[in-house]
């Protein structure tokens, strides 16, 4: 077995990198023109996607469609409802017609202008207030949530709350400071005007008390 050896593996030594003058050309340039390129191209895709996404944006909210006039099916304004016209007719009819039975300026007819006077501005403000009427002419309260009806029942219905809190908050104040009393049952049945009245100015404020006895645990009773 004989084993051959090549004789120009002397050309294998041109491969070697020279040293020198030529040495910058092994930084890779390449991929600076490369990165160089790239941040171009996303700085310049930058705006081009700022203004798509506008676009489609802008779009989207003019094609949705306008809230209409009749907003609920059924239910017209009072203020356009003849059901809700010929209703106040009615009722202001039938109380000058019991004004005719009484002198002009007699208790009973001044108490019925009064009556009218009130009547049509109560119908007045129906009409001025949104309210939707139905085909009997009855204004007719909208509960789904929509913003443009809150004042019909939401807003109202917080007030309650609100005022029912303040209720209960007073009273419950009033029963914990008189247990340590002699005789709380009697301060029950008699009750302590000076003390009841600083805790009624003192409720105002009962949803930020009622919150600090929460963090506290004092709001409820430990033994219950």
């Amino acid at each position: 077995m004989s084993l051959t050896i090549p004789t120009n593996l002397s050309k294998f030594n041109s491969f070697k990198p020279k040293l020198g003058n030529s040495q910058p050309s092994l930084k890779p340039k390449p991929s600076t023109i490369v990165c160089a390129a790239s941040s171009e191209k996303i700085s310049d895709a930058s705006p081009l996607q700022a203004f798509s996404a506008a676009l489609a944006l802008s779009s989207i909210l003019l094609s949705a469609p306008l809230p209409a006039a009749a907003d609920i099916s059924g239910l017209t304004p009072c203020k356009e409802s003849k059901q809700f016209a010929k209703r106040e007719k009615q009722q202001i009819k039938k109380l000058e017609s019991s004004l005719k039975n009484y002198a002009p300026d007699s208790a009973p007819a001044l108490a019925i202008n009064a009556t009218i006077e009130k009547t049509k501005r109560r119908f007045d403000n129906y009409g001025k207030q949104g309210l939707l009427c139905g085909s009997d002419g009855l204004p007719h309260l909208i509960v789904n949530g929509d913003q443009r009806h809150w004042g019909e029942f939401i807003t109202p219905g917080i007030l309650f709350l609100y005022i029912a809190g303040w209720i209960g908050w007073v009273g419950r104040s009033y029963l914990i400071a008189i247990r340590d009393d002699k005789k709380p049952t009697q301060k029950e049945i008699i009750i302590d005007v000076p003390l009841a009245t600083s805790l009624v100015f003192r409720g105002f404020s009962w949803p930020i008390a009622a919150y600090r006895e929460l963090l506290n645990g004092e709001l409820v009773a430990k033994d219950v």
